[in-house]
């Protein structure tokens, strides 16, 4: 009988350059779903806020599945939080995509309750080894 923490504790390996690829190429999906939700949530309020959140959620969730963990749901997170941090930030011309209203607030507190709960919801990557119950 094996022990349980032999099954659990398994030597952290690099990822694949492939794997790195597609989690670079989400984060960067993740800014520019960040960018365009901005200006269509703005655009038409309350549907294109739905519409904004809808499309952040569809990225998160598919690259999820895509690349078959929950790092494929963090990285357009993380890409999605960056690109909105910094469009909320004023410049010196005085431009910004976010107004102060509801609709933005929205958006921002929704993305960031919609990526928590796509990455709680993708799949758990499973370690290798025989197809038995773990734990017993």
């Amino acid at each position: 009988m094996t022990d349980r923490g032999s099954l659990l504790a398994q030597p952290l390996t690099r990822p694949s350059p492939g794997r790195t690829a597609a989690l670079v190429g989400l984060f960067l999906l993740g800014a520019v779903v960040a960018g365009a939700g901005a200006l269509v949530q703005g655009a038409w309020f309350p549907g294109g806020l739905l519409l904004a959140l809808a499309g952040a959620a569809g990225l998160f969730l598919g690259g999820a599945q895509a690349t078959g963990g929950r790092g494929g749901a963090l990285a357009p997170a993380a890409g999605w939080l960056v690109a909105v941090v910094l469009l909320t930030t004023s410049r010196p011309e005085g431009d910004f995509v976010f107004a102060a209203g509801t609709g933005s607030y929205l958006f921002l507190l929704g993305g960031m309750a919609v990526a928590v709960i796509c990455a709680t919801l993708g799949p758990v990557r499973q370690p290798g080894g025989p197809a038995v119950r773990l734990g017993k």
